[in-house]
């Protein structure tokens, strides 16, 4: 279900006759290359600290012989996740276990098992690639209700396993902020809910998220034979920082607020409080759940909630849908201007189950925004309408996408903040053919 916009089409003709000669005779400015200045984190020797981590929690302790044990992946695009599951694996098997992969996702994918092992398999994780099977299927088993009489749901594969062994990256959700946002709980509650699950607890909104998931995720543990969890923390490169395994008590408890506090500190930022124009090169799932992530451009667009103070964005241009998303334009209504190409990248049924999967924290956000023909038709109609008459004076940043923040360009009126600020440095002359990088369309 691709949508038809593009740049030759009668809606982008009529736009370039009443809109053509402005955006044309408008230049873009300048752009600087500007580096932010983080400390890297230590390379890890990936087996060796898990195999220490589950050590650390006692994990062989409760593995026997022949016992299927089921390893969460999820949707994200996790840099060592690979070697995280392999190294996992390994250590289920080491112990006589046998272990399985089962995606742990949502509605993601399409909302079918056959594409959630797609995007599984877009991650790199394959059952050859990992060492062990992977077991896919939407069919749940409800294991338990809340005092209020909300269900939980589990996937059957992972209901049905001897054990179930919880992998994810801990950070600040893009929805709310609690003790316990995105991270294992989440991943319990939401992730191996499948679609029942992630309508559920979508279903009550941001205030059923914040206040639903720990105890959701605690029946989850209680029921389902939880053996540990395995958090993943990124520094500000999304480099892995450090690996944590957490025993099943503090699943959705006072481990995992810790572990979202430490991730807090380290996540990547754009080091500006107010910028004219935010334009990003790409957005997609494999980013960020919201396709940008909403704690880097300072947008919920949640009916109810307030917005963040900062940053404080004018004018949200993205210019193209990743590959790794496969058409899911998740969260393409929090940009306000896109080109017709990634428009028609977008898979529209996919990317309305991730929507209204969601509730009303997703309608907004899968709204589609203004369709300009072309990139540069893009971001020259934000110079016009974010409200700074003088061109020159525009607070314009370029970012590829809001995990990879390491370098940006800016335009000359940022520049005398860079040099201020001792975590920048400006790490090149003027970026000549800008234009040309965007594309025709």
């Amino acid at each position: 279900m691709m949508v038809n916009t593009g740049p030759r089409n009668a809606a982008s003709e009529r736009l370039r006759k009443v809109f053509g000669s402005v955006l044309d005779a408008t230049p873009l400015p300048p752009l600087y290359r500007v580096r932010q200045r983080w400390e890297p984190s230590p390379p890890l020797d990936i087996p060796a600290l898990v195999d220490a981590q589950f050590d650390a929690v006692g994990l062989s302790r409760g593995l026997v012989p022949g016992m299927r044990v089921a390893l969460t992946a999820g949707s994200r695009g996790i840099r060592d996740i690979v070697p995280i599951l392999q190294a996992s694996a390994a250590y289920l098997r080491r112990a006589g276990a046998v272990p399985f992969i089962v995606p742990a996702m949502g509605s993601h994918g399409g909302a079918t098992a056959a594409g959630q092992v797609q995007l599984l398999r877009s991650l790199g994780i394959t059952e050859a690639g990992v060492g062990c099977s992977i077991h896919a299927t939407m069919e749940v088993v409800e294991v338990g209700r809340l005092a209020d009489g909300l269900p939980v749901y589990v996937d059957r594969h992972a209901a049905e396993a001897d054990g179930i062994l919880v992998i994810n990256r801990i950070k600040p959700h893009t929805s709310f902020h609690a003790d316990i946002e995105s991270g294992l709980a989440k991943m319990c509650a939401v992730g191996l809910g499948n679609r029942e699950g992630a309508e559920t607890v979508h279903g009550r909104g941001v205030a059923g998220l914040r206040s639903q998931l720990a105890p959701m995720a605690r029946v989850v543990v209680e029921r389902c034979k939880v053996l540990a969890g395995l958090a993943i923390l990124e520094d500000a490169r999304e480099a892995t920082a450090d690996l944590v395994a957490l025993p099943p008590a503090e699943i959705g408890a006072a481990g995992e607020a810790a572990l979202l506090a430490r991730s807090r500190t380290m996540m990547a930022r754009l080091p500006f409080d107010q910028l004219d124009v935010l334009v990003v090169d790409e957005m997609g799932k494999n980013i960020s759940g919201t396709g940008m992530d909403t704690n880097v451009i300072g947008r919920l667009r949640i009916p109810g909630q307030a917005e963040p103070a900062t940053p404080s964005i004018s004018i949200v241009v993205v210019l193209d849908l990743s590959d790794a998303s496969h058409g899911n334009g998740a969260g393409v209504g929090l940009a306000d201007l896109i080109p017709a190409r990634l428009a028609r990248k977008i898979d529209f049924a996919t990317t309305y189950i991730s929507h209204l999967t969601a509730g009303i924290i997703g309608v907004q956000r899968g709204a589609l925004p203004i369709t300009l023909p072309t990139p540069r038709d893009t971001v020259a109609m934000a110079l016009r309408v974010c409200g700074q008459p003088d061109l020159s004076a525009v607070r314009l940043s370029r970012i590829r996408n809001t995990l990879l923040l390491d370098e940006i360009l800016v335009s000359p009126p940022l520049l005398p903040e860079v040099v201020a600020n001792p975590r920048l440095e400006v790490a090149g002359t003027e970026v000549e053919g800008w234009e040309l990088e965007m594309g025709a369309g």
